[in-house]
């Protein structure tokens, strides 16, 4: 048997049980719903494009506070590990900063731009800062040191040791905390929308489950799974795919 024929066989079996427990009165259907309504559910979603616009809410404000993140946390990443001068004057603070609980910015973030995109973004921008500028900075670190040396002696610009050096060494460590940054993007992107702002997945999955739709929830809640399952997959991909990535972590 192929072995992702295998990889299917459990989640099969816990799909017929659950279905079989909800039809014999087993399960709760109020809470539990059953699979057959979860599916069709789903379909009905899917055709007057609720849970597609969910999704684009979700994407939209993970992907936003990623790219915030990501320009933040390679430029200060890079600064930090070419001068060991002003990252032992920034440790103190990036490390009194850092062990915030990203969704303990909710409430600042909700002052300073209200419900809405700019509140989520922000707080997801926050979360995925930490693992790009940590890795930005290891990967400085890792650069051999004659590489500088050459282009000090011939006398590249700022820009240039950039473009033709600094970056080309660290792409396949930044790939890997790229592909960390985009899980938590998601993860954090439905806290907020569960907790309090009120657009996108985590949002509609609340109003399901307060008007005792379980079967929307649940249906919303698996779609959201394989969202995450794409994201991975394709991030994953990217970073074997990227020079100095194929050692990325499965």
């Amino acid at each position: 048997m192929p072995g992702w024929i295998k990889g299917w066989v459990l989640p099969v079996l816990l799909l017929i049980g659950w279905e079989a427990g909800s039809q014999a009165g087993w399960l709760p259907l109020d809470s539990t719903s059953r699979p057959s309504l979860v599916y069709q559910a789903a379909l009905d979603g899917l055709k007057d494009g609720s849970i597609l616009q969910a999704t684009w809410q979700t994407l939209e404000a993970a992907m936003l506070g990623l790219a915030f993140a990501t320009v933040a946390g390679v430029a200060i990443g890079i600064m930090l590990g070419l001068s060991a001068r002003m990252e032992s004057a920034t440790r103190p603070t990036l490390d009194g900063l850092r062990p915030i609980p990203s969704v303990a910015l909710i409430p600042l973030a909700l002052m300073l731009f209200g419900f809405g995109l700019m509140l989520e973004a922000t707080v997801v921008a926050f979360a995925c800062f930490w693992p790009i500028l940590l890795l930005t900075i290891a990967a400085v670190h890792g650069i051999e040191p004659r590489l500088l040396e050459v282009a000090r002696t011939l006398e590249l610009g700022a820009l240039e040791r950039l473009r033709k050096i600094i970056l080309p060494a660290t792409l396949g460590r930044l790939m890997i905390g790229l592909r960390l940054a985009v899980a938590i993007s998601l993860v954090v992107a439905v806290t907020v929308e569960v907790v309090i702002n009120p657009r996108g997945l985590g949002s509609t999955m609340m109003a399901a489950q307060q008007s005792l739709r379980s079967d929307v929830m649940y249906a919303q809640l698996i779609w959201l799974g394989l969202v995450g399952w794409l994201l991975n997959a394709l991030t994953h991909r990217a970073v074997r795919a990227w020079p100095g990535g194929a050692g990325a972590p499965a």
